[in-house]
């Protein structure tokens, strides 16, 4: 017997790719990304103290806080209907 699914909502970017928290590789979700880019430019914290903070490692802080992950914006959010049985 075939539900109707669950309804949610997928962040992508302009050429319709998931992006941010709704990617599948996604690892931190963008309130984490948040929190770090705000402590880094509005507190001036350092690299290795936002590592230790958040348990991440050093390079993966660098990147962020230089926009070099998870900097694409959304372009529009993508409904997805799962239609799997539990």
């Amino acid at each position: 017997m075939k539900g109707k699914g669950r309804v949610h909502f997928v962040a992508v970017n302009e050429q319709g790719y998931r992006i941010g928290a709704s990617h599948h590789n996604a690892r931190l979700p963008d309130d984490v990304i948040d929190k770090i880019r705000d402590m880094h430019e509005d507190n001036e914290i350092g690299y290795r103290k936002l590592s230790k903070i958040f348990n991440i490692p050093l390079s993966t802080i660098k990147k962020i806080c230089k926009y070099e992950r998870r900097a694409q914006t959304i372009d529009r959010w993508k409904k997805i209907i799962d239609d799997k049985e539990d």
